[in-house]
Parts: structure tokens; sequence; C-alpha cells
């Protein structure tokens, strides 16, 4: 992802802090490499954490990074779908809106 895609607060912290945002790419990088599961796997355990977790800069990053890896659409929405058993169906339908921001794609 470039700096022009990145949402404008976390291109003003990238700047303030070069070092800190090394550093934290660093450690994504050395987390997505530390253990057996392929990059689609990964990819898809993001977006469930993100939706798990509540975070929509983080849901709408996790969807975008998992689309750009080229998972399927129906893929990806199927997190949402698994959410409404575990998190409740307001999460996932949270998770849906959050999947379908156009502005964050």
């Amino acid at each position: 992802m470039t700096q022009k895609q990145l949402p404008k607060p976390v291109q003003d912290f990238r700047k303030r802090y070069p070092e800190v945002w090394k550093a934290f790419n660093e450690l994504g990088d050395r987390c997505h490499d530390a253990g057996p599961l392929d990059e689609k796997t990964r990819r898809l355990v993001k977006v469930a954490l993100s939706i798990g977790a509540g975070l929509e800069g983080a849901t709408h990053s996790a969807v975008r990074n998992a689309r750009k890896a080229g998972v399927p659409t129906e893929e990806i929405e199927h997190v949402a779908v698994l959410a409404v058993s575990t998190l409740g169906l307001p999460a996932a339908i949270r998770a849906f809106t959050w999947m379908g921001d156009k502005s964050r794609r």
C-alpha cells in the first residue's frame, strides 16, 4: 500500500514517527512469516480478528489486503456470516457494512 492510499491520520503518524512505522511494518511481516498458514488463510484470519475486535479501520485494511492477495469476495464475506453465531447478528451486519464501504476499498 502506498502512502497516498493510507488514511490521512496514518500518513501523518508515518511522517512524524518513521522509525516506529518501519518497526510496525517489520513486526507485521515477521508475524505473517512466523507460522505455517498460507497467505489466503492469514488474510481471512486478519479479517476475522478485525471484525471480532470491532475495529472498523482494521477491517477495511484486512478486507483490502485480502482482496489484493486474491481472496474471493465470497470467502471474505463468509467470515462475516460466521460472525453471526459467535459475535451476534449486529456485529456481522456491522462487518458487512464495513466491507461494503466504497470509500475504503
